[in-house]
């Protein structure tokens, strides 16, 4: 592999990084990660991120808006060569003369736009895989194995952007859980004292009248306290 290109996927790859430290998206990220991988990998002319959900698939990142119509051909058809490397999680290699016969949707597009060589890798996250990176070239005769081995890297930036997100947002519920949990408990504390001093009972007392009013009422334990609060605080 020549040094002046594991330099510049080093570099590419740095970038990525400096836009996960500075807490942008995960768009932004992925986004990144394609302009990159166009950039590095030599017969990548464009480039796109493949994510497939609960709703299906979809193209979150590209370089090119030309590639997005392809993505989305194969997409409406339920099968072509991102998908199937999502499905067998393996990387597909394939020519439009090729893919004529297999993915006759994609094919048709494809040449339309000027495509004629297509490398997909699958992303993959924690054994789950999440969809694919995909390149498109001109050239029917791009992506060899040096492509594919650049393209590993930028998969496993990737899916590395991708863990770290899901993380970040894992601890970011976690967070907004406890804090209603604490205003919670702040608001039922703040009414048991409301109930201890307007009826003479000790707090046990005091939290069993919340606790019945929430059932009788089929109603959060949390919203009866805060009703109760809000009709002392009244005029």
């Amino acid at each position: 592999m020549p040094a002046s290109l594991l330099d510049e996927a080093s570099e590419a790859l740095e970038e990525l990084a400096g836009v996960l430290a500075d807490g942008q998206t995960l768009n932004d990220a992925l986004q990144q990660l394609v302009e990159s991988a166009s950039r590095v990998i030599p017969d990548a002319e464009n480039v796109s991120v493949t994510v497939i959900g609960a709703e299906g698939a979809s193209t979150v990142a590209w370089t090119d808006e030309k590639v997005v119509a392809i993505d989305r051909d194969q997409y409406a058809a339920g099968n072509g060569p991102c998908l199937e490397a999502a499905r067998t999680q393996r990387p597909v290699r394939v020519t439009v003369d090729g893919g004529r016969e297999k993915w006759p949707e994609f094919a048709a597009v494809a040449e339309r736009a000027g495509v004629r060589a297509y490398l997909s890798a699958p992303i993959s996250v924690e054994d789950d895989v999440l969809g694919s990176l995909n390149l498109y070239s001109s050239d029917v005769r791009a992506f060899d194995p040096f492509d594919e081995a650049l393209l590993r890297l930028f998969v496993t930036a990737a899916s590395t952007s991708i863990t770290g997100f899901r993380r970040y947002e894992r601890s970011r519920r976690l967070v907004e859980h406890l804090q209603r949990a604490l205003e919670s408990r702040a608001e039922i504390d703040q009414a048991k004292g409301v109930l201890m001093a307007a009826h003479g009972v000790d707090a046990g007392e005091a939290f069993a009248r919340l606790v019945t009013e929430s059932q009788q009422h089929n109603t959060k334990l949390r919203e009866v306290a805060r009703n109760l609060l809000a009709s002392v605080r009244r005029p």
